[in-house]
């Protein structure tokens, strides 16, 4: 299973708006440098914690053509946007993004605070399996837009 980096997404504190980069490092037992969880700066910090966050990009495409909540600029607050690979099919495994190697931690429903930083109706677009997946950093490396996501074989 392989699928592609659309695009990567990340930010300094909590409730600061995403920032869309080209290339991210990963961080072995981190996180991406510079991303609001490594610095443990998130809202979430201390209390449910995703080294790396994933999304799939079908996902915000149904999204976007089905609501008029926005999701293109990174709105979702997810790290990276994947295309043509399903990532709840990661469960239990391990896949190169790039030069990292993640681990799947757990799928990443969608909370109420999200809603409460981006807008109305946010929290119920990314339901229905839609709100991608936490990752665990197991091998550093960078990541840029337009690297491989690919399962690796045990």
């Amino acid at each position: 299973m392989q699928g592609v980096v659309e695009a990567i997404f990340i930010t300094p504190r909590g409730g600061a708006p995403m920032e869309r980069v080209e290339e991210v490092e990963a961080v072995a037992g981190g996180g991406l440098l510079g991303d609001r969880y490594m610095t443990r700066a998130g809202h979430w910090s201390g209390l449910d914690e995703c080294q790396v966050t994933l999304i799939e990009a079908e996902a915000l495409d149904e999204i976007t053509a089905g609501t008029d909540v926005h999701v293109t600029s990174g709105e979702h607050r997810r790290n990276i946007v994947t295309r043509g690979v399903r990532l709840d099919e990661l469960a239990g495994g391990r896949f190169t993004v790039g030069e990292a190697l993640l681990e799947f931690d757990r799928p990443r429903p969608p909370c109420g605070y999200i809603q409460s930083i981006t807008q109305h109706g946010m929290t119920k677009a990314l339901g229905k399996g839609r709100g991608g997946i936490c990752a665990r950093v197991v091998r550093s490396g960078v990541i840029r837009t337009g690297d491989v996501l690919e399962v690796q074989q045990d």
